[in-house]
């Protein structure tokens, strides 16, 4: 049987503030939009910069920590896998692409108040200290939310 992959990382800084909902089973399932950019120089030598925005879904124990923890502007890593759903309504046929998260990993340091607009890059020590690490797949017990003068690798987990 052959081996196939659908998986997504992304770092990028969140458009707005997380939606959270609870299913009719009781399951939490929350929303947020990612914003990642590129930028190049083109032929004549301009600086030329693209912003794509991912929508982002994560459920129950992800779903809530995302909905507690993230703020727009935040500079977020989400990996997770692409999910395609299509959908009709009034005869008219609707399609989205979404990434079903199955880790996220806050990367400006907590309290920093990031105000940058989507698609600024963040700075260098921002990129050292992350304030917030999640696993879907890990037990509730192995979150840390780290205040930021903290080092992840002296943690005792």
């Amino acid at each position: 049987m052959a081996r196939t992959l659908n998986r997504v990382q992304l770092i990028g800084r969140l458009g707005g503030d997380p939606e959270m909902r609870i299913t009719t089973s009781g399951m939490a399932v929350t929303t947020f939009s990612l914003a990642t950019d590129r930028q190049w120089q083109d032929r004549e030598g301009n600086l030329r910069e693209e912003t794509d925005w991912h929508t982002v879904v994560a459920w129950d124990r992800l779903a809530q920590i995302c909905n507690e923890h993230l703020t727009k502007g935040r500079l977020v890593f989400v990996e997770g896998r692409l999910r395609y759903r299509s959908w009709e309504s009034n005869g008219q046929k609707f399609y989205k692409t979404e990434v079903v998260a199955s880790d996220m990993l806050i990367l400006d340091p907590k309290g920093t108040g990031v105000t940058e607009p989507a698609g600024a890059h963040a700075p260098q020590s921002a990129m050292q200290k992350p304030a917030v690490t999640v696993s879907r797949k890990a037990p509730a017990s192995t979150v840390a939310v780290l205040d930021g003068d903290e080092d992840p690798e002296d943690l005792p987990f």
